[in-house]
């Protein structure tokens, strides 16, 4: 029988989920202090209901305890289908036992295949339920591969939590009538026995409606018209299905049969998990001068705060700090990476550790924890974070050699293992090895962590996560998620898709991406898809054309225009992107044999003459470019690319989009809900489509850093909610590089040259 929603979701009486017994931190739950509060809601018949992230602190052991499902395989549970089957739900990882990744004010597509058994016409939607564990948002599904019963919803959380949706799918005796009467009416067949029908359904419709309502009488002033035989069966019909009684039924529907999936989680961060325009130093080199004895002076955390305005005035909105530890002298490493230090030579920031410290101090040579707040203080004056590298591996001289030998790998020679990655030997670092103590090193990271975040640290770059365990950072980030939600860990991982993308499932809310090996047309516009549409749910990309570790050779040979053409793509690619200080120099001589910069900066200081070079164009292009994002919505999401086809291999193009619900002014969309008899709410209709595009920026990039080049597009005209009439303009665009404007029809023609038009970054507005 029919079963009416409520503002509450409903349970399911088959499935029963225990609650965990420890906190994601491993804290007994009953002792917690902040024990999460479980979320109301269909609970899934496939997989364990545990908080995303949730491992028992022991799984970093060498057994598990008693009950614990990571010790033993477990059989999965009975999944019942539904009287309506709703199958082959997307997103979920891991069955919904871990939360796919949502972004407040970010529209995620929620689907699944739906059908039923008979002719019989139904319906479903998706349902988005609120951290407190009420709905907040209804959207019909509609069926967009039809023969494949392959249905769709588009979803927006308002704010960072844990978020679940569910779907619901019911038989529609309504609509059934109607593609049932059609048929018979028009063939003369059943005329009494169809408006029979109808009007016992329009009765069953007036008694779900309040006795007072306008709707109430609606339904029963339809039913006797419907039973009217001095009329025509055309008036009859007309009178049953007019624009007041599809009205009413939007209010009081008629369900049947309803079902519901199970219920699956949804991490939701904030804006700046997703979105951002990162400005990566080392802050030795703001400042640092070289005295006349030939001597260095390094640069400090009070320089480099001199120089954020600069970054800022730029656009950018963090600014990442390499590590700022004290630097270990044991096998220091000298310029561009050779086994011997000269005296003077700074060392790697990345062998973190001396007598003055581990990663809980600061060096001496950049300053105090004063400097520190002070410099945090001015970003965010500025409006901007600070991302600081997160490092875990030590300098021989690191404290915890000596006061944790046991947290580290010893050879059959007595030796302690520093870090290889054959060839590659890295005779400065030590890395921790977490096996022998994983509760002590677990304590211990956990203790840092919150150091920085006292001081005002709200993003982590965690370097080479791939090298740790994977469960390691499960529990860490299920248990900072639930600490300081605010805190966003980017994955430093440029490994195999499957250690990438499980990292990003677990917990990271970013990822570094393969973007600087992309560099043909085709390779391009798949990535764009894949990471839209394939990994949306487990993966955050962002984008860098270069690193401090990074210059391909796309950037090493195709001078200024390279820089300016991969600038332009990596800031209209994804939402968050990023450049390594020295980007606006053109810095591209490559150590060589490698795929790194010369002189690189991890080994010695790099102060750098800004002032000179502006005349290049390059800064001004980046200021451009953080100004255009600023303005478009549809360049700070990432599920929402469509490519754009071109007859010529070198010109890339694609079209971003931004739903009504994910812009600003139009977030509130669903309207307060009406009651019915029994007490279950109905959001009522609105005017405006949630998933209207709203914002909408058309790229298209010239990838030949040497020849312009012309190129016929092909546009969607669909999107923009336009039709195409021959050869006639239908759009107006505006380049906000220039500020020229074109009028466009489906297939215009572009010219780009990468000397000094390397791209159009086009607003749309419909002109018929």
């Amino acid at each position: 029988m029919s079963r009416p929603l409520s503002s509450e979701v409903p349970s399911d009486p088959l499935a029963h989920t225990p609650e965990p017994a420890t906190t994601p931190g491993g804290e007994p739950r009953s002792k917690a202090k902040h024990a999460a509060t479980p979320v109301k809601g269909p609970v899934s018949h496939t997989s364990p209901s545990a908080p995303s992230g949730a491992v028992p602190a022991s799984v970093l052991g060498s057994s598990a305890p008693a009950g614990n499902p990571f010790g033993v395989p477990q059989p999965a549970p009975f999944a019942p289908v539904g009287r309506i089957p709703i199958v082959d739900i997307s997103p979920k990882l891991a069955d919904g036992a871990w939360a796919v990744k949502g972004t407040e004010h970010e529209a995620f597509p929620v689907r699944a295949t739906i059908f039923r058994e008979g002719h019989d016409l139904f319906a479903a939607e998706a349902v988005l339920v609120d951290p407190q564990g009420h709905v907040a948002q209804r959207v019909p599904m509609v069926d967009i591969a039809p023969g494949l019963r392959r249905h769709e919803a588009w979803l927006t959380p308002t704010a960072p939590g844990r978020w679940t949706f569910y779907i619901s799918a019911w038989s529609d005796p309504w609509a059934t009538w109607r593609h049932n009467a059609e048929i018979k009416l028009a063939a003369g067949q059943d005329i009494e026995l169809v408006f029979l029908e109808g009007q016992a359904l329009l009765a069953r419709a007036a008694k779900g409606a309040p006795a007072s309502s306008g709707e109430h009488e609606t339904f029963l002033a339809a039913g006797a018209a419907t039973m009217n035989t001095q009329a025509t069966a055309r008036e009859r019909y007309a009178s049953a299905t007019n624009p007041s009684v599809l009205a009413a039924l939007e209010k009081y529907p008629l369900r049947d049969l309803e079902s519901h999936s199970a219920s699956f989680p949804v991490a939701v961060d904030r804006e700046r998990a997703l979105v951002g325009s990162w400005y990566e130093i080392f802050p030795r080199s703001i400042g640092a001068y070289q005295a006349p004895d030939g001597s260095w002076v390094s640069g400090t955390l009070r320089t480099a705060a001199e120089g954020l305005d600069r970054i800022a005035g730029m656009g950018f909105d963090v600014v990442y700090l390499t590590p700022i530890h004290p630097i270990g002298t044991t096998a220091r490493k000298g310029k561009n990476n050779t086994l011997t230090a000269m005296p003077g030579d700074p060392g790697s920031p990345y062998a973190i550790g001396s007598p003055d410290g581990g990663h809980d101090a600061i060096d001496p040579v950049l300053g105090t924890f004063e400097d520190f707040d002070a410099f945090v203080g001015r970003a965010r004056e500025l409006g901007m974070e600070v991302a600081m590298d997160f490092a875990l591996q030590c300098s021989p001289d690191h404290p915890w050699v000596v006061e944790h030998p046991e947290w580290f790998t010893t050879r059959a020679d007595g030796t302690i293992a520093y870090a290889e990655n054959p060839p590659k030997k890295y005779q400065d670092i030590y890395p921790l090895n977490f096996d022998n103590d994983p509760e002590g090193i677990y304590a211990e990271i956990v203790r840092i962590l919150e150091l920085w975040v006292a001081h005002g640290v709200t993003i982590f770059r965690v370097d080479n996560p791939h090298t740790k365990p994977v469960a390691f950072w499960q529990r860490l980030l299920a248990e900072f998620r639930e600490r300081h939600p605010e805190v966003i860990f980017l994955a430093e991982a440029f490994t195999q898709p499957p250690m990438m993308q499980t990292l990003g499932a677990i917990g990271f809310h970013q990822s570094y991406t393969y973007f600087a090996w992309r560099n043909e047309r085709g390779e391009i516009e798949d990535y764009l898809r894949e990471l839209a549409y394939e990994s949306d749910s487990r993966l955050r990309p962002a984008f860098w054309p270069t690193t401090h570790d990074i210059l391909t050779p796309y950037m090493q040979n195709g001078g200024r225009n390279a820089f300016m053409i991969r600038a332009i793509l990596a800031a209209t690619g994804s939402p968050t992107w990023g450049i390594y200080s020295g980007y606006e120099l053109v810095e591209r001589e490559p150590r060589p044999g490698f795929e790194e910069q010369n002189d690189n900066e991890k080994y010695e200081y790099k102060p750098r003459d800004f002032e000179a070079v502006r005349r290049n164009g390059v800064e001004g292009l980046l200021t451009r470019l953080n100004e255009i994002r600023s303005r478009h919505v549809a360049l700070q999401r990432l599920r929402n690319v469509h490519i754009n086809g071109s007859t010529d291999e070198k010109i890339l193009s694609f079209t971003k989009i931004a739903r009504r619900s994910e812009v600003a002014d139009s977030r509130a969309h669903v309207a307060p809900a009406q009651t019915t008899t029994t007490g279950a709410p109905w959001p009522t209709v609105v005017a405006e489509d949630p998933n209207e595009v709203a914002d909408a920026v058309i790229v298209v990039v010239n990838l030949d850093a040497y020849t312009a080049r012309n190129a016929e597009l092909y546009l969607d005209l669909s999107l923009f909610g336009a039709r195409a009439n021959g050869d006639e303009p239908v759009l107006e665009v505006t380049d906000e590089l220039t500020g020229e404007t074109y009028h466009w029809n489906s297939h215009p023609f572009v010219r780009l040259d990468p000397s000094n038009r390397p791209a159009h970054i086009l607003s749309v507005k419909v002109i018929k």
